[in-house]
Parts: C-alpha cells; sequence; structure tokens
C-alpha cells in the first residue's frame, strides 16, 4: 500500500491500483449557505452538496440542480427557518408529489432533509459533505429525488465512479444497510461493476 502497488476498498480486501479519493469542489452558493449555518449554529451536526458534483460522472449533465443541506432530525426545521428568511426556494423534506410540482420548477431549489445517523461525510477544505460512496447509495436508494439519474445515466455514474476514484465498499455497504438497502445495492453494484474479490 506504501508504494502504491495496492489500495484498500474494503475492511481486509485490497485491489491493484494506487488510491484515488473523490473530494467534491463545492461551489459558492453552497460555500455560502454552509458559512451561514456554521456562524448561526455552530453547534449543529450537518452536511451540504450540490447535485451538480455528479455531473463528473454522468453521460449527459443534468441541467437542474439543487443544494441537500443535511441534518439531524432534532434541529431539521430549525435549520429550515432559519435558511427560508435568506434564500428563495427552501424546501423542508419535500414528498416526491412536492418535488414534482414544486422543488423542480425552482431555480437551484435548497431541500433541507434527516441526516442519516453514521452517514460517510468528509471534509472538503473547511466543509462537511458527502462522500463519493454515500452519493451513490443515495442515488440509488431515493429515485424520486435524483429521478433525473435513473435509468441508464445511474449505470454509467456507477461505472465511471469505480472507474475514476477509490470506493470502499464496507463503508459504502454499512451505510446502505443504514438505508435497509444492503442487499439491493450490493446485487446492483455486481451486476454493473462486477463481483468484488
Amino acid at each position: 500500500m506504501q508504494k502504491g502497488i495496492l489500495e484498500r476498498i474494503g475492511k481486509g480486501i485490497f485491489k491493484i491500483g494506487k488510491n484515488k479519493a473523490f473530494v467534491p469542489e463545492l461551489n459558492a452558493k453552497t460555500k455560502s449557505i454552509y458559512n451561514q449555518l456554521q456562524r448561526e449554529l455552530p453547534y449543529i451536526n450537518f452536511c451540504i452538496w450540490n447535485t451538480d458534483i455528479i455531473n463528473e460522472f454522468t453521460l449527459h449533465h443534468a441541467y437542474r440542480h439543487f443544494t441537500l443541506v443535511e441534518v439531524e432530525k432534532d434541529i431539521a426545521e430549525v435549520v429550515f427557518l432559519l435558511l427560508r428568511e435568506k434564500h428563495k426556494g427552501v424546501f423542508f423534506n419535500p414528498s416526491a408529489e412536492i418535488q414534482e410540482n414544486y422543488v423542480f420548477t425552482v431555480p437551484n431549489p435548497i431541500i433541507v432533509r434527516f441526516l442519516i445517523s453514521e452517514a460517510p461525510l468528509q471534509k472538503s477544505g473547511d466543509y462537511t459533505t458527502v462522500t463519493l460512496e454515500k452519493i451513490l447509495v443515495d442515488l440509488y436508494c431515493e429515485k424520486d429525488l435524483f429521478n433525473f439519474y435513473q435509468g441508464r445515466e445511474i449505470r454509467i455514474i456507477f461505472k465511471a465512479a469505480y472507474e475514476k476514484y477509490t470506493i470502499n465498499m464496507t463503508k459504502l455497504l454499512r451505510y446502505a444497510s443504514r438505508r435497509g438497502k444492503r442487499t439491493e445495492v450490493e446485487s446492483y453494484i455486481n451486476q454493473i461493476i462486477g463481483k468484488k474479490k
């Protein structure tokens, strides 16, 4: 591993190659929202990201993007109300119907939703954001929210992610378990990427 011949892809699991981590670059609006929350609610646990970071993996770039602010359940409504004071198009845990009729009609909406405990997060500079493992599982599990990344596009995203970066399967499957979808996600990955030895 130190010589870059092997990379770790899970607990006790390695493959030949050099480790390449995915660290998303957040856009200016996303950073601004993060800074606002850090200033006004400095002790909360949350992460932020914008769906524009998925473009790196897609064949067709989505024309609609949104910012996701994921926060612990007991403070989520406070975060929603705070963001709504300064921003337009802020939604709180919208249903599939609300997403279709309202969220996706607004340019660059902000969606506040619950952060699943033990979700895999990382730092991008000073900002707490998502890992690639979390993005992939969320894309698979939330077909309504990420509806323009489904079908053939999601297969392309998974393949591109595995080709470009090191994916920690242990981390990914642990998060899929937290979402109650471990078996489905593992089977889907094996179909697309092939069984990892």
